[in-house]
């Protein structure tokens, strides 16, 4: 009796962990998505070393006979997504995850004089965004640019076909589209120098940060063995001084 209670007690303690992992599989690719941002690109609202999760849920393309039962909803302008980044003639295939606030809906005029974004005509209240250099206008700081003009930091396949969506000195989002903006506005590469966020690309929406530690975009952009070696031990060292702890589990807006 007491031989086989401890099969069937083992036993179970198996198949809890095969569920155990099999749910750990299904959530990280179907449900959460642990996203580091690496850049100011969306500060103040995220800071570099803020990591994040991401409801892949959400903002998942819809598809297939799931479709109809899965709590999907439609992308609203404020939004802030993460993405592939679109495919181009530089770049055939969809690249890294990226995270931005959508500003053009499928439809939307977009324009933008003197750093005020104007959406089918009406100023659009930004109150999350942040200008770093205060005196002076920068490049896609007026948009979208005149024929003769050019945008500097554009891509080659960007300039050539922006053209093709401006009528009337606004910018038209195309069906299926999305027109996407950093937060950080000076400091942003965004749909302004490379284009549109096709629907498909968008992944998830950011839900809160599980943590936060202080570093810099070169920390982040190294990736040799010994660079990560002495990250790892500069995370030791100071973990407790380098955690932004008010800003662990903030909710993500």
């Amino acid at each position: 009796m007491t031989e086989g209670y401890k099969k069937s007690s083992t036993r179970d303690t198996f198949e809890s962990l095969v569920v155990t992992v099999i749910l750990a599989i299904f959530g990280t690719t179907f449900v959460l998505q642990a996203f580091k941002i690496p850049t100011g690109s969306m500060e103040n609202t995220l800071l570099i070393g803020d990591h994040l999760l991401v409801n892949k849920f959400a903002y998942a393309y819809p598809r297939g006979w799931l479709a109809p039962v899965l709590p999907y909803r439609e992308i609203r302008r404020g939004d802030i997504v993460v993405f592939r980044f679109p495919p181009s003639e530089e770049q055939s295939q969809p690249g890294e995850h990226f995270v931005k606030r959508v500003i053009g809906l499928p439809g939307d005029r977009v324009r933008i004089f003197h750093r005020q974004v104007f959406v089918n005509g009406e100023p659009l209240k930004e109150p999350s965004v942040r200008h770093t250099y205060l005196e002076e206008l920068r490049a896609g700081d007026d948009f979208p640019p005149q024929p003769s003009e050019y945008l500097r930091g554009i891509t080659a396949s960007w300039s050539a076909e922006i053209q093709n969506y401006v009528r009337n000195g606004d910018l038209i989002v195309p069906p299926g589209r999305y027109f996407v903006m950093g937060d950080n506005r000076e400091q942003s590469w965004d749909s302004r120098f490379w284009g549109f966020v096709p629907r498909e690309l968008i992944s998830g929406k950011p839900l809160l940060i599980y943590w936060s530690y202080e570093a810099s975009r070169e920390e982040y952009a190294q990736s040799s063995l010994g660079d990560r070696l002495g990250q790892t031990v500069d995370l030791v060292i100071h973990f407790f001084s380098k955690t932004r702890w008010r800003r662990t589990f903030g909710l993500v807006r």
